[in-house]
């Protein structure tokens, strides 16, 4: 949002309408309002109009429950682009004070929590299938079993066939002591869902007791989280008509399993006694979406059975003991199927063209008229989308709820004047009214955040968004926006929609399968290691080499007397800058293709961030220093389903994003949360990169280590490495808990330009770390010199045209240790900053020597680029 500051005539606020149009003019420009709304606008914002509760209602949703509200046009007609509304922004934040301010602003996180639905208190809802509507939460295990018991004595003769023993805390010892199978031996149905279970053997003795199960629910419980499979196939054996086990179809399954997707048998219709039962006739509509059916060809699942099936959920399942063809063969004989929601790629093929030409007996092709579809030639993946909707658990602060919810309300601005851009983005969060437009790929109004400046310049600034009707409405209508205006295929929009929708997961899980494999497939030779051939560069008659640079540790500490220093770029034989050195700069101040520069061409595909990681991955594919990296400009779908498949395996899944080109951790987020992870793209270029989430610490405290890296040449490989290099240490206690991601100082190292700097002497980090973790530094120097080398090797490799016999350079190489000490590759940096290196002595600890005068830094590193000496460097 660039905003630039204009002198007003006759005063400082403005008090026409051409005083804002002249002052806001380039906002104005950029918001995409109407010229023809412009005076509606000023008339709105100088009389602080908020009309909006005029024309529009908020409702809630019923279909989910109240978790989700809709704004409704409740006036009789509004025209295209015929009137405009101005929204305020009720929160308004940077990101690392989004906790802090939820915590300490009276009323903030009340109100956050109640525009995004999840001030609802879980502990007071009740719970489904509870026993004869009597509130159980207050009960024991031991109370229900006995009170079941009653039921039976009372009655009931043929046993209880249905049974809930959800969240009661039921341990090993309290599921023996319970002695269910002997209590209840006809049970068909039994939940234990979110308890305390943990020995794989004894529940597997106890559940295999019932003969007659044919559902078992055991989700949420520690027994699952051990990923032992032996379990499962024990209690299957013993248990041969089960059909649902932790909510999926077995190998089993029939007419039970059916019957309960379709709601047919429950606890007050078991459906114990399945022969001669025909409840499937009047069937019309069938859910079996997340089932992990394997194989839909089934005797229970035909026409025969179902001859009334109109509408069939099939989403999330693999299907893939069947072929496509077999398929479509079976549906194609359901010919009352008019409805049909399918993962598109998935197993009925990749295109929903192909799909409904196999199927014409469809009208709705997940959600969208067919002749729709057909018409476009569209392959849909991205329509009719069940909405994310806030989670949260019982008894979760609210502040918890709100930082976990914000994702699905956020909008996103950066401040610009003339002179930079504000490196840190803005988030806002609409009123209610605001809050409440959903999303529609054809939505009927467009919203844009306008920076209103009354007094003509930023200081006087009050944020707003204003909506305007793009279509005509009518009383009635939903009131939407696109929460991706402007962005097409070409910028992965389906993708993106997983910010705020549950898209097929088996989908991105493919194309990420995809990718894996290709990058497992990779096999690197290591360049030889040469003999140095870079001539050494002297005064052709004698004198100093005379250079020129902008770098003010260079002009202070480079005083060999071989080397002098002068104002003159044109003059200089070496040029040593922070400034990217191009043809137009060259041209500008008279360079020529003779002097030195520390720099190489291309270098980019070192320094920034996403070209390092896929210049990594041309060669070595995806070795184990670098970790799992995306560019999510181009690699979103790969991303998300590398994401699905550690939350499908419950495994960490913390991820780091970085903009591709600033350092100092600007902008750089540490997240979990997958919507997030998708929204932050709107605030820059990106890559995401998994998190270490158990890196080596020191003393409790995150670091990691800067390295200078100096490069001769490229071909041959000539590079060396400064036995200088320095420690970079977290102020606070390492922790992953949730609250800490929003802390710098616990999970960010970069203290030199935010928190405070706690130097630590190189010598004294080695010999404390090794006493810690009784480890030799040499043996992880090594380590991380094979992988500096091998990411060198990586761009001499991919990028033969970085080699000039006229460049030199030292880069920035920053590491960190995983727990187990293997080295990981953070970013490389161009023209590191060498404060640090130049102000503190350090004690060699790569090889015996006194100390090395940190005034010497830049002596010995141009000795080794230009003078082709070794003092304190290493070739590599």
């Amino acid at each position: 949002m660039a905003a630039t500051a204009i002198t007003i005539d006759g005063g400082n606020r403005i008090q026409t309408y051409e005083d804002f149009v002249k002052v806001h003019a380039v906002l104005l420009a950029a918001s995409g309002i109407p010229q023809s709304l412009y005076p509606k606008l000023f008339d709105k914002l100088t009389n602080e109009t908020f009309d909006g509760g005029n024309y529009f209602q908020i409702e809630p949703v019923e279909e989910v429950e109240g978790r989700q509200r809709r704004l409704v046009f409740t006036s009789e007609f509004l025209g295209k682009e015929s009137n405009l509304f101005v929204v305020d922004h009720a929160w308004t934040f940077r990101l690392s004070d989004a906790y802090k301010q939820l915590q300490e602003i009276p009323g903030l996180a009340e109100r956050m929590a109640a525009l995004m639905c999840v001030d609802i208190d879980l502990d007071g809802e009740a719970k489904s299938g509870g026993l004869d509507e009597i509130d159980t939460t207050q009960l024991s295990a031991v109370d229900i079993v006995e009170r079941e018991l009653c039921g039976i004595r009372d009655g009931r003769a043929d046993g209880l066939r249905w049974l809930e023993l959800e969240e009661l805390d039921i341990d090993d010892d309290v599921l023996v002591s319970l002695d269910l199978p002997s209590k209840f031996p006809t049970l068909i149905a039994l939940s234990l869902c979110d308890n305390k279970l943990e020995n794989v053997e004894v529940v597997a003795k106890e559940i295999t007791q019932f003969k007659h199960l044919r559902a078992l629910w055991l989700n949420n419980n520690p027994v699952l989280e051990r990923g032992d499979s032996s379990m499962a196939d024990t209690i299957l054996q013993c248990c041969p008509e089960l059909e649902i086990y932790n909510s999926h179809f077995t190998a089993n399954y029939g007419k039970w399993a059916l019957g309960f997707c379709g709601g047919i048998y429950h606890k007050e219709n078991p459906g114990h006694n399945l022969q001669g039962d025909c409840p499937f006739e009047s069937l019309t509509s069938l859910d079996l979406s997340n089932r992990s059916i394997h194989n839909l060809i089934n005797k229970a699942f035909s026409p025969a059975e179902l001859p009334c099936l109109s509408y069939l959920n099939l989403h999330g399942n693999p299907l893939d003991e069947n072929s496509v063809g077999d398929l479509l063969d079976l549906l194609g004989v359901f010919s009352s199927l008019q409805a049909l929601d399918v993962d598109i790629p998935g197993p009925l093929g990749d295109s929903a063209v192909e799909i409904l030409e196999s199927l014409p007996q469809l009208s709705l092709l997940n959600g969208v008229d067919a002749a729709r579809i057909l018409e476009s030639e569209k392959s849909v993946i991205d329509s009719m989308l069940q909405p994310r909707l806030p989670e949260w658990t019982a008894g979760e602060p609210v502040s918890d709820r709100v930082i976990s919810a914000m994702w699905l309300f956020l909008m996103t601005y950066r401040l610009a004047d003339e002179e930079k851009v504000d490196e840190t983005s803005v988030w806002y969060v609409m009123d209610e009214l605001g809050s409440a437009l959903r999303h529609s790929d054809e939505p009927n109004f467009s919203v844009s955040p306008f920076l209103y400046m009354p007094g003509g310049d930023l200081a006087s600034a009050v944020s707003y968004s204003i909506v305007w009707p793009i279509a005509n409405i009518e009383r009635g209508d939903e009131c939407t926006r696109d929460f991706l205006f402007g962005i097409g295929e070409e910028k992965q929009r389906s993708a993106r929609l997983t910010a705020w929708f549950h898209t097929p997961q088996n989908y991105f899980i493919r194309e990420y399968e995809k990718q894996r494999l290709k990058l497992q497939s990779k096999k690197f030779h290591p360049l030889p290691v040469v003999s140095s051939t870079t001539k050494a560069l002297y005064g052709s008659d004698g004198t100093a080499l005379r250079v020129y640079t902008d770098i003010p540790q260079v002009e202070e500490f480079l005083t060999r007397p071989e080397f002098i220093i002068t104002s003159e770029p044109k003059d200089a034989d070496i040029i040593w800058t922070s400034m990217q050195v191009d043809e137009e700069m060259r041209k500008a101040v008279g360079l020529n293709e003779q002097q030195f520069i520390n720099q190489f061409p291309f270098e980019a595909c070192l320094v920034m961030k996403h070209h390092l990681a896929e210049t990594i991955q041309k060669t070595h594919g995806s070795p184990e220093w670098l970790q799992p990296t995306y560019n999510l400009e181009t690699e979103l779908t790969q991303l998300i389903g590398d994401y699905c498949i550690h939350e499908r395996e419950r495994l960490n899944n913390l991820w780091i994003l970085k903009p591709w080109n600033m350092a100092r951790t600007i902008d750089t987020t540490v997240t979990g949360n997958l919507s997030a992870i998708i929204r932050l793209m709107e605030t820059g270029p990106k890559v995401c990169q998994k998190y270490i989430e158990h890196p080596a610490l020191l003393n409790g405290r995150k670091f990691d280590i800067r390295y200078i890296v100096l490069v001769r040449s490229m071909n041959p490989l000539e590079i060396f490495l400064a036995d200088t290099f320095w420690v970079r240490l977290a102020n606070n206690t390492y922790s992953l808990d949730k609250h800490s991601l929003f802390e710098y100082e616990t999970h960010f190292t970069v203290m030199n330009y935010r928190g405070r700097l706690n130097h630590m002497n190189t010598s004294e980090f080695v010999k404390e770390f090794e006493k810690e973790h009784h480890v030799n530094w040499m043996d992880i120097h090594s380590r991380v010199s094979r992988m500096i080398r091998s990411i060198f090797e990586s761009a001499a490799a991919v990028h033969p045209e970085m080699q000039s016999p006229t460049s030199r350079a030292i880069y920035g190489v920053d590491v960190m240790l995983d727990r187990h000490f293997q080295p990981k590759i953070l970013e490389v940096t161009y023209c590191p900053d060498c404060t640090r290196a130049c102000k503190y002595d350090t004690e060699p600890v790569i090889r015996a020597g006194g100390f090395v005068k940190g005034s010497d830094f830049f002596n010995y590193v141009f000795g080794c680029l230009f003078l082709n000496e070794t003092a304190h460097v290493s070739p590599l």
